[in-house]
């Protein structure tokens, strides 16, 4: 049963917390990941590229010289690709890039980063994470008692004053329980989660 450490706002361990074999426990499948990980980029591509083709592209409309007797390759417009100022061939165009995967993936793919994490000890349990007021200061010392580089700090629900004191602070980032991602947890070192956000991931992903 993989375990996790449990501390205070001041950093002082606690307590120790058993975590949930089915979500914190399994196998990582690094197949999955991948293809999550592959899936959350592509769907935060804006697919905004945009190029000419030589039919877009303004000029061009005259036989740039006589078709034959110059000794050089005969052209119809200066705005065919392969002169300079024509057209792209097959120019990107606005598109959208998302596309969806199974739930169950997704749903395997988290537990898999979730278990690599408790496997490697960077879970870490706040028995309850909060700042009494919007100071980033204050969150810097919490995160500098538990030795936290990149982290993600996990809340049961929408908690302001731990947003707003982190969100200034480089690698570290804030979400609730239920939008923990696979790109987020993979991409920080330490997860950092309050209890009571534990009890509602292991509720909802079991």
């Amino acid at each position: 049963m993989p375990k996790a450490t449990v501390v205070n706002m001041s950093g002082t361990k606690v307590g120790e917390v058993e975590l949930s074999e089915a979500v914190f426990g399994i196998e990582p499948n690094e197949d999955v990941v991948h293809a999550v990980v592959k899936n959350h980029l592509a769907n935060c591509r804006q697919g905004t590229q945009s190029a000419l083709t030589r039919a877009e592209v303004s000029g061009g409309g005259i036989k740039p010289y006589r078709q034959k007797g110059t000794g050089r390759a005969r052209q119809g417009s200066t705005r065919a690709p392969q002169w300079t100022h024509g057209g792209i061939v097959f120019a990107p165009k606005p598109r959208s890039y998302r596309y969806t995967l199974n739930k169950k993936v997704k749903r395997l793919a988290l537990k898999s980063v979730l278990s690599a994490k408790a496997a490697e000890g960077n879970v870490i349990v706040v028995d309850e994470l909060n700042v009494p007021e919007i100071k980033t200061k204050t969150m810097q010392s919490f995160l500098a008692a538990v030795n936290a580089g990149k982290a993600v700090l996990v809340t049961p629900e929408v908690n302001m004053n731990v947003v707003k004191s982190a969100r200034n602070i480089p690698g570290v980032s804030a979400t609730t329980a239920k939008l923990i991602n696979v790109y987020d947890i993979l991409n920080a070192k330490q997860l950092i989660v309050d209890k009571a956000a534990l009890a509602v991931i292991e509720e909802v992903f079991a």
